[in-house]
């Protein structure tokens, strides 16, 4: 079963790193190995500190400091909480689903079957394809489980009825059934959307955005034949809109967004240095590093609907049961359950349990919406800001999240969701922000600003003079992201900002079907045709209806 935490990389040209006994391996693979496994590459060089003895390595006791800095309560920092930024919460979980669209290993899916050339290829190729919502098709034996009987629309799955409200249909993760070896276990391509229930609902929507692209395509008269295909690129494209257009200019500073997207890649596989057609690779420093800023956006817990949240004000009849924390929208999910267990058939997701988009994202924007679908007073939610802080749940992941298995003790810093992101880089020797930002040809962070930040973020004054230099020497690149974003307004600047625009740019040159490839696209779907961002596809994929988007109200 898929999780983020990987325990190998395979790097183009290089072999697959691992960790042995605490310590860096590189080993080279066999070439029906390497065929299976997915591509990394690098975009700057291995980090200094691997062949340079005069730049200091960031140990593991150092590496475990810093995170704790990271992850710490603010009342035992003496600092303020972390600040809230001015982005919908819902794009958190957007993120986190994009991530599992771009580094899905789809060979996984059909390992121990028989398979083909092109299906390896096609597992290798990190694209912005939503392979983690299609797998591949449904007429590949190993994704058909995915589908209904026409072969073209996705499962839903049934929620469970609780006192004033009915169990709901399509408002779930499909599931396997009871008398199965993993009953409760998604039915969808890639488990990790299935880890917090904020995700979870993300691939709900998508699923009916693409059931409801089928059914209108359906009405206009178009064949069977071409039905899922049609659907499938209609889909892809409106979401590739969407990321260019409404979920990348939130995370990173605009003017980089508009140049790699108007100007083309200036080094991330850029043209002239790769031929048309080439498959793309991931490279480590956005998988490992940049693209790593969501961690920083999560919040401790969510206004998540009439039942679950804090501060909003109570429904009639007494609705409100408690928060939303982190902590039970991991319990709700089928792989990081730790207190009720897995979902299964016979106890599916609880139907006051289900998401109100209306507090995730702001659905009013959109010209002429229904003004019934605005987030109840004082219950919006918006994401944390991105900086070098994480919400205190991130400081000990349940142990289902990391892949650890059932029953199984882990010591707390190897839960630490800072530390593991640390530890991952020195696994393969990632560059620090410091070389990213020479290679990049931009202005270092000067060392204050790495140790001391805005003032509102991680403090590591409390760190020894030792530890300080080998900190302003050697910057681990995701926190050398996040102090910049941290210094910048919450936005990923020169180094952050350039590696994720220039890989999503790539991501989507590589998919099948493409805006980047496809310039003349412009969003169809919708009530505002011309745009499209996150609430014009749930506004579409609900039908615009407040009993769909917030049923549990």
């Amino acid at each position: 079963m898929e999780r983020h935490q990987r325990t190998e990389y395979y790097i183009v040209n290089e072999g697959v790193y691992y960790y042995d006994q605490g310590k860096p391996i590189c080993e080279i693979p066999s070439t029906r190995d390497e065929m299976r496994r997915f591509r990394f590459s690098r975009l700057f060089p291995r980090n200094l500190s691997a062949t340079d003895r005069s730049v200091p390595e960031v140990s593991p006791e150092l590496a475990a400091k810093l995170a704790d800095a990271m992850t710490l309560p603010p009342a035992e920092q003496s600092i303020p909480d972390q600040p809230d930024s001015d982005i919908p919460a819902g794009y958190t979980y957007v993120g986190q689903f994009v991530d599992h669209d771009l580094t899905a290993d789809r060979t996984r899916v059909s390992l121990g079957t028989q398979i083909n050339i092109e299906d390896l290829l096609q597992g290798r190729s990190p694209a912005l394809d939503l392979d983690c919502l299609y797998g591949l098709g449904p007429d590949h034996p190993d994704s058909a489980m995915f589908y209904q009987r026409d072969r073209a629309r996705l499962l839903m799955g049934r929620t469970s009825a609780v006192p004033g409200l009915d169990a709901q249909d399509g408002f779930d993760l499909p599931r396997l059934p009871f008398l199965t070896a993993l009953p409760g276990t998604a039915l969808i391509p890639d488990h990790r959307n299935d880890e917090n229930l904020a995700v979870a609902q993300v691939h709900l929507a998508f699923i009916r955005f693409h059931n409801k692209v089928i059914a209108d395509l359906g009405e206009v008269g178009t064949p069977s034949v071409t039905l899922f295909e049609k659907a499938r690129e209609l889909v892809v494209k409106h979401y590739q809109w969407m990321l260019r257009h409404d979920f990348l200019p939130r995370i990173v500073k605009r003017s980089i967004v508009d140049d790699v997207f108007t100007n083309g890649r200036r080094f991330f596989e850029a043209p002239g240095y790769i031929k048309p057609g080439d498959t793309p690779t991931m490279p480590v420093e956005f998988s490992v590093a940049a693209f790593r800023l969501g961690h920083s956006m999560i919040r401790g817990g969510y206004e998540w609907n009439a039942f679950f949240n804090f501060r909003g004000a109570r429904p009639p009849e007494g609705k409100r049961i408690g928060p939303g924390s982190l902590e039970l929208l991991f319990d709700f999910s089928g792989t990081s359950g730790s207190r009720i267990g897995p979902l299964t058939s016979t106890n599916p997701l609880p139907s006051n349990w289900i998401a109100d988009f209306r507090r995730l994202f702001r659905l009013t924007d959109v010209p002429g919406g229904d003004p019934g679908l605005a987030a109840p007073a004082d219950g919006f939610n918006v994401a944390k800001r991105i900086d070098t802080r994480l919400v205190e749940p991130l400081r000990e992941l349940p142990e289902g999240a990391i892949g650890a298995p059932p029953g199984e003790s882990v010591e707390p810093i190897a839960r630490n969701l800072a530390f593991r992101n640390f530890m991952r880089a020195g696994m393969v020797s990632l560059a620090s922000g410091q070389q990213a930002a020479k290679f990049l040809q931009v202005p270092q962070l000067a060392d204050k600003d790495i140790l001391d930040g805005n003032g509102a973020g991680a403090n590591f004054r409390t760190l020894s003079a030792e530890e300080q230099d080998v900190l302003v020497k050697n910057t681990p690149l995701w926190l050398y992201v996040l102090r910049e974003a941290e210094l910048h307004g919450g936005i990923l600047d020169e180094v952050g900002g350039r590696i994720v625009a220039e890989v999503f740019h790539r991501a989507m040159e590589g998919s099948r079907y493409s805006i980047v490839t496809d310039p003349s696209f412009r969003p169809t779907l919708g009530p505002e045709p011309g745009s499209f961002g996150m609430p014009h596809l749930l506004l579409y994929a609900f039908e615009g209806r407040a009993d769909r988007l917030a049923p549990a109200q």
